[in-house]
């Protein structure tokens, strides 16, 4: 008998396939960002205060401007490292910015569907009027020489011998950096797609993974991602106000703006010696390390791919920081260069796939959601469902024609279908649950103990007489 379940499976025989997936009902395509999207871009990064994206419109197009120069170093070559001229008198830029390799995606909403028109509805549209949102990559964040400043938190225990118990208190100490990880950030979406039912926000998430999988060499050995911490609707926050602006007497906004032309006013104004974070009011002594409830699927998703949180936070905001090793990240390690095939049939198609091609020749494909990848290094990609043969991977001929890929043309390809699962469960999980109580510090990842069996945390000693004085339950 036919499926009552599957209005799709219309056989009345047993034995007939399984119907095919549903294709998504609009396709959204991910390319480097253009100067034409700086006045769109600006206004999406004033729904938000993000120190990666501004809402400067200067600033902004210093980034694309740079980060163009990256992508098109880069050309079609994975085989190592691009040598990419520093953005010298970019004065929109600091001096971390000018000397590191950085790449910025934005995200257009091209309409139509997998197995239809990809232009279908928003053909008549300009390209940055169709912009859904951003993200960000750098391959290094500071380096010898040139910190990424952070606060770190740590513990320390009193003990008394006369009075025969002891305290515990959570210290907070300024720490640089020099390692030169990796960061993603940056992350925008315009609000009108927050509740899509595709979740085109992940993808613009997945995109930095995927390309860190493709080209490997260019990054570092660990990530960092700087979570943003709650920032009320006037732009101020909790912790800058009681720590920070004791001695940097602005806003929590403006000293965000100074940090995009010069950082090095951080460790000569803020105190080096350790601070008893036990002195704050409790109320900030628990804003130390969380992120904001819309900012907690985000997290949650990143801590499902082995990023963690290890003590340390930002100086300004307080926002966790959180850390994974590149090659542990199972989505980096899942990518790979595959070759295109022939087109194939949508209903042919069973691996929900990120799939992407950059180009060296300036080659545009067809139509006009096309027309923007007319430089050398032109990035584009998109998710979509695909049809894996060994090195070959097939795909619908409107998703090719979106790329613009023909047969035997070189793709990157990362399996999504366990990770869009896993999301979709973080985020369901999230809404039925408080807000997010901060975890304690992890040890930080090395190298030489992948692959250890995971040790159970050793319980407290049951003698101690009193609870920690902070009592930082977010912490």
């Amino acid at each position: 008998m036919p499926s009552q379940s599957n209005p799709r499976n219309r056989s009345p025989q047993s034995s007939s396939p399984p119907s095919p997936p549903r294709s998504f009902s609009r396709l959204f395509l991910i390319r480097q960002s253009q100067p034409d999207d700086v006045s769109t871009l600006s206004r999406m990064a004033k729904m938000v205060y993000f120190i990666n994206l501004p809402p400067n419109e200067q600033i902004i197009l210093g980034k694309i401007e740079h980060s163009n120069r990256c992508f098109a170093s880069l050309g079609s070559g994975v085989s190592g490292p691009p040598r990419i001229p520093p953005s010298r008198g970019v004065t929109s830029l600091t001096a971390m910015e000018q000397d590191s390799v950085f790449f910025m995606f934005s995200m257009e909403d091209v309409g139509g569907g997998e197995d239809g028109d990809a232009r279908a509805g928003s053909g008549r549209q300009a390209p940055q009027d169709r912009l859904v949102g951003t993200s960000q990559v750098r391959a290094h964040q500071g380096g010898p020489g040139n910190p990424n400043w952070a606060f770190k938190i740590t513990e320390k225990k009193h003990y008394s011998d006369s009075l025969k118990f002891g305290t515990t208190h959570a210290v907070g100490q300024l720490y640089g950096d020099e390692s030169g990880p990796t960061e993603i950030g940056g992350l925008i979406i315009q609000p009108s797609y927050r509740g899509h039912e595709q979740r085109p926000g992940r993808l613009l998430s997945f995109i930095r993974f995927h390309f860190i999988g493709l080209h490997r060499a260019l990054f570092a050995d660990r990530i960092l991602a700087e979570m943003m911490a709650p920032v009320t609707a006037d732009g101020d926050n909790i912790i800058w106000d009681a720590f920070g602006r004791k001695f940097i007497p602005v806003k929590f906004a403006e000293a965000d703006r100074f940090c995009q032309h010069n950082r090095s006013f951080i460790p000569e104004l803020l105190p080096k010696e350790e601070i008893y974070l036990s002195l704050f009011p409790l109320e900030v002594q628990n804003a130390l390390g969380v992120v904001s409830r819309e900012t907690i699927p985000a997290r949650r998703l990143l801590e499902s791919m082995g990023f963690a949180y290890r003590g340390f936070v930002d100086p300004f905001d307080g926002g966790p920081h959180l850390d994974a090793l590149t090659d542990d990240v199972p989505m980096i390690k899942e990518t790979r260069m595959l070759s295109a095939g022939k087109a194939a049939k949508y209903e042919q198609c069973d691996t929900g796939a990120i799939v992407s091609c950059i180009s060296s020749d300036a080659h545009a494909p067809g139509g006009r959601a096309g027309q923007r990848n007319t430089i050398a290094g032109g990035f584009r990609a998109t998710q979509t469902r695909v049809l894996v043969d060994g090195q070959t991977v097939r795909m619908s001929a409107n998703v090719m024609n979106l790329l613009g890929v023909r047969p035997g043309s070189r793709v990157g390809f990362t399996p999504v279908d366990s990770w869009l699962k896993r999301a979709e469960a973080l985020t369901k999980e999230v809404a039925s649950t408080t807000p997010f109580k901060q975890a304690r510090p992890r040890p930080a990842p090395t190298p030489a103990a992948r692959g250890k069996k995971a040790q159970p945390p050793r319980k407290r000693p049951t003698k101690v007489a009193s609870k920690p004085a902070s009592k930082r339950s977010s912490k």
